[in-house]
């Protein structure tokens, strides 16, 4: 498993597609970055989120996606090579962690940094904006292709071509695909919802939405 690249961006004003004088703010554009990066507790040096109520903190450190996702959404989107690592917006793009092999809780050595699996990737509307694909937010939740998040357990330096060393898997059953499942298609019922509420690992705002599914919530 490696850290194949990373990137860091900042919030930026855009022209919304299609939408005469209006505007919307993000910092989905990232570019990639060479040589150590420090990771701090909530972001890589030279990243910060722009919707900070939905993106970013603690539990939303860093946003990860998979390098061997890359060819299916380069033939899927129609944009080829332009479709590179960073496309989705995500700090590290990974080999060899895949939302079907990468679960809930698990904790990683990259660099000098620890980090933990806190929840999957959401996609949002932003994706949609830079890219004109208006089906790619469903797309990416029916192929189990959403990423994931990371809090920092332990801050430090990392660089692209890192090797990936799993420290400790806690639940081996609730990938991130399982995670998805449970979110979006309700799999697992209220005895899966029950548990996904109270597992500290969850990041917070998922265990919001288990917990409110629940009977006398």
């Amino acid at each position: 498993m490696q850290l194949v690249s990373i990137q860091v961006g900042k919030p930026q004003t855009l022209p919304l597609p299609g939408e005469n004088e209006k505007t919307w703010r993000s910092a989905i554009y990232k570019a990639s970055v060479s040589g150590r990066v420090y990771l701090g507790a909530t972001n890589l040096d030279g990243d910060k989120q722009a919707a900070t109520r939905v993106h970013g903190g603690p539990d939303k450190a860093v946003c990860c996606f998979a390098s061997e996702h890359y060819p299916y959404w380069q033939e899927a989107t129609g944009k080829g090579e332009a479709f590179a690592h960073g496309a989705f917006g995500e700090n590290f793009t990974f080999a060899g962690l895949l939302e079907a092999n990468v679960c809930i809780g698990d904790v990683y050595e990259v660099g000098e940094a620890i980090i933990q699996v806190s929840q999957p990737r959401q996609p949002c509307i932003n994706l949609v904006r830079k890219w004109g694909v208006s089906e790619m937010i469903e797309q990416m939740i029916e192929t189990d292709q959403t990423g994931f998040y990371l809090r920092v357990l332990q801050t430090g330096f990392v660089s692209a071509g890192d090797t990936v060393t799993l420290q400790k898997r806690l639940y081996p059953e609730l990938t991130v695909v399982a995670a998805n499942a449970a979110m979006y298609r309700k799999e697992g019922g209220q005895t899966l919802a029950a548990r996904l509420a109270e597992l500290p690992e969850l990041a917070e705002s998922w265990r919001k939405v288990f917990r409110k599914r629940l009977p006398n919530s």
